[in-house]
């Protein structure tokens, strides 16, 4: 298997980075918008400031995402426990002007050949799903 590296579309989000990696670094923040994880896919959610837990329609256990590194208002690496395949991914975000920081989700997955073209387009439109979702977020009142 060779890894592959699969990136989203380059969002905006109307704030500053300075109000946006303080959200997106604590995973606590995620308890605001668990209500919109599809609850037909997703169960059993489980958040702590560095780990979300939770069981995924079709894997048949209980999946980890972990924080595993930051870096200060430029990027947020995450490993992923209990899942078919070895992955990671990361948040990067770069601050352009006061009211626009950029965001980019990169996915790294080792994902078996015949497996791939089943996944590639639906791994696309999540990360793209994902970006354009972060910028949804209220930053100024989350903090």
């Amino acid at each position: 298997m060779a890894e592959q590296k699969y990136e989203s579309k380059i969002e905006s989000i109307p704030a500053p980075v300075a109000q946006v990696y303080p959200v997106l670094s604590n995973l606590s923040n995620l308890e605001r918008v668990k209500d919109l994880l599809p609850s037909d896919k997703v169960s059993d959610v489980e958040i702590s400031p560095d780990v979300i837990k939770m069981k995924v329609d079709g894997l048949g256990q209980r999946i980890a995402i972990r924080i595993v590194d930051r870096i200060e208002n430029d990027t947020i690496k995450f490993g992923l426990d209990n899942i078919p395949m070895q992955a990671n991914f990361w948040i990067q975000l770069k601050e352009v002007s006061p009211a626009d920081t950029r965001v980019k989700l990169t996915v790294k997955a080792d994902i078996p050949v015949f497996f791939r073209m089943m996944v590639e387009k639906k791994l696309q439109k999540g990360l793209d799903d994902a970006a354009r979702m972060l910028t949804q977020f209220p930053y100024s009142q989350w903090q």
